[in-house]
């Protein structure tokens, strides 16, 4: 790797070495932005940054879609010394909501983005009283489908180690959303650190999906690559999302040495790979799968690794990993070949200060655990108890970090931060860990944070979401993550406290899913009804004590009596109406998972997460290219008011 200081450096120091970024957009659409031109770029963007006003320290909230330009605009302010700060577009109101909490704690930011990304804003800020918070983001927007003068240079700020390179706030839709500071020197000690443990060199060739908001998918699979002279290539994560067989077509097609995906990437390629024999495929080059940024699947990366044999992926090639944003991106890194090591232990002794207990894998109370390596150089862990003092080996405990890659806090945040370091500096990631044979095995999170596709959210947040539902006031309904024995994914459970009838219930339950679907894109698996919601002596909720009982199988006598009520109410439902409502049924079952869709069902109360609507939106497309928009599907979420939106629309063009 390049001993440069500051990101500044590395962009100029590579500016002149014959290597490239290549995006890939579609099966056959690709595009390469060579170092030099990326440096030009830059520096063109940059001009027209300064002339609007910006300057060393200023933040620049990147809110696009597009990979080539969001890697364009980082790059430009980080060689003006502005602040780049990731935010992703996201299609629901939670995400727009979002994005004005951010720029609201940033005080007065600039923003980058495409005019069509700002007119959905301003729809939006007007539906929610916040036109006037709009109107000033308004008018420090700077838009990049506007570009197309870039042959005058900005004038290039020379930074130093220790002023901010990065604000990344915390992904998921939260609240009171943290932004982790990153220096110069935060980020490109964790690239050397990454770079001497994984081995990078010019001879690697990586292939991402991740989003460019997300710390795996920027300084993971951009920063980490190009300060390594690395050919990367960038796939748009809708595309992924969408087509996800095309993975590793590209991957096979480039001769990618270096992959990455979370937990549900793996769950995402192998349903779209069904029964399918593995053909065309040749991965005897790819040397590393990260797989981080979520809790870790033992089962699942057997089973991946067992599917994509005869593409000849090495059994050694899957690479599970720890790390948050805290420390930059990466925390522990196994030896790079070593075999998956996994233990199991019994989930019921997982708690703080708890000894391993190591059981039969088939045990009942058996979770198997995967092991995530040992600390990078220039990081430490520690696993503590409740006082913050450190425990030894085999405990189950706080999982701790300090470094040369560590942030030293959120930004503008006082309170987060008193919370987030204990008294001697360490700072708390929030996660429950132990150690074994040297190397760190999570254990699940003490902070009860929920991962989905990637991403975290927090349990009071959806929570507050559901105060809009008559009843539902705060501590009488309940958000967690859940996986039952066998699984390869957590659920997100809602246990709604609840003394009536079943038959009571069923309504309450289907308002409570659809609304956490529409505004955060959020499956909800199920709602369950509770006579009790467990909490501490000082008021807390213990949400994984309901999460721990629906593992269990506790509730299946309820969830049962539940659907067949629900079945019972339906009744036969209407039969389809003309040709696209059938089109539109058979779509919206098929991503469902077989699950029989009436036409005035709402898709979001039977689960249609963001991904499933990708799914929806991309068939409908082939079906009727350009007539519906992805965003149009939460305005219509039943199929016979899609229909009928779609049928005018045709009418129109005809």
């Amino acid at each position: 790797m390049l001993d440069v200081k500051t990101l500044t450096g590395l962009l100029q120091t590579n500016r002149a070495v014959p290597r490239a970024i290549t995006y890939l957009e579609g099966e056959s659409v690709s595009r390469t932005v060579t170092f030099s031109d990326l440096h030009e770029r830059a520096l063109g963007i940059l001009y027209h940054l300064q002339r609007m006003g910006m300057g060393p320290g200023d933040k620049l909230i990147l809110l696009l879609g597009d990979n080539e330009q969001f890697i364009d605009g980082f790059w430009a302010a980080v060689m003006g010394g502005i602040i780049p700060v990731p935010v992703a577009v996201g299609i629901s109101d939670e995400h727009r909501q979002k994005l004005f909490r951010i720029a609201g704690l940033l005080g007065e930011p600039f923003l980058y983005t495409e005019r069509r990304a700002l007119e959905r804003l301003a729809a939006f800020a007007a539906q929610s009283g916040l036109s006037g918070r709009f109107e000033r983001l308004r008018a420090r927007a700077f838009f990049a489908d506007d570009l197309e003068d870039i042959s005058r240079p900005g004038e290039v700020h020379t930074a130093r180690p220790e002023e901010v390179a990065l604000i990344q706030f915390s992904s998921g839709s939260t609240s009171e959303p943290k932004g982790v500071v990153l220096t110069h020197a935060n980020i490109l000690a964790n690239a050397r650190a990454a770079t001497e443990v994984a081995g990078f060199t010019e001879k690697d060739i990586s292939l991402s999906w991740m989003p460019l908001t997300h710390d795996m998918g920027l300084i993971g699979f951009h920063l980490f690559m190009f300060a390594n002279r690395v050919h990367a290539h960038l796939m748009p994560t809708d595309l992924f999302i969408r087509r996800p067989l095309l993975w590793l077509q590209f991957a096979s097609r480039i001769r990618a040495t270096i992959l990455c995906s979370p937990n549900f990437g793996y769950k995402h390629y192998l349903r779209a790979l069904g029964e399918r024999p593995v053909e065309g495929l040749d991965l005897s080059g790819v040397r590393l799968i990260f797989n981080g940024a979520e809790p870790i699947s033992a089962p699942l990366c057997e089973q991946f690794l067992e599917r994509l044999a005869p593409a000849r992926l090495a059994r050694t090639a899957m690479y599970p990993v720890y790390g948050l944003a805290e420390a930059s991106l990466a925390v522990s890194f196994p030896p790079p070949g070593a075999p998956l090591r996994r233990i199991a232990v019994n989930r019921q002794r997982l708690g703080v200060g708890d000894a391993v207990e190591q059981v039969d894998p088939g045990a009942r109370e058996s979770v198997q655990l995967i092991g995530e390596g040992r600390a990078l150089p220039y990081c430490s862990v520690r696993i503590a108890d409740e006082e913050d003092r450190p425990l030894p080996e085999e405990r189950v405990g706080h999982l701790h970090i300090r470094g040369e890659n560590v942030t030293q806090g959120y930004y503008e945040n006082p309170d987060a931060n008193a919370a987030a370091f204990s008294a001697d500096g360490w700072l708390r990631t929030g996660d429950l860990a132990l150690v074994h044979g040297g190397e760190l095995y999570l254990c699940g999170r003490a902070k009860e944070i929920i991962f989905v596709n990637g991403q975290n959210h927090y349990p009071h947040d959806l929570e507050s979401v559901l105060q809009r539902i008559e009843g539902l006031e705060l501590g009488k309904v309940a958000a967690a993550a859940a996986r039952r024995p066998g699984e390869d994914l957590e659920r997100l459970v809602l246990f709604v406290l609840h003394r009536g009838a079943l038959e009571e219930f069923v309504p309450l339950a289907a308002a409570a899913a659809r609304l956490v679907n529409e505004q955060t894109g959020l499956e909800v698996v199920d709602v369950v009804p509770v006579k009790r919601i467990p909490k501490t002596t000082s008021g807390k909720m213990q949400r994984y004590l309901l999460a721990q009982s629906y593992a269990d199988g506790q509730f299946d006598g309820e969830l049962e009596e539940l659907a067949a009520l629900r079945d019972a109410q339906r009744g036969a439902g209407c039969a389809t109406r003309g040709q696209i409502e059938a089109m539109l049924k058979t779509v919206c079952e098929a991503a469902l998972g077989g699950r029989r869709v009436d036409v005035h069902d709402n898709l979001f109360e039977l689960g249609a997460s963001s991904l499933k609507l990708i799914e929806i939106h991309e068939q409908i497309e082939r079906e009727y290219p350009g007539q519906i928009d992805l965003t149009e599907l939460f305005d219509f979420p039943t199929i016979a008011e899609l229909a009928r939106h779609l049928q005018g629309k045709l009418a129109v063009a005809a």
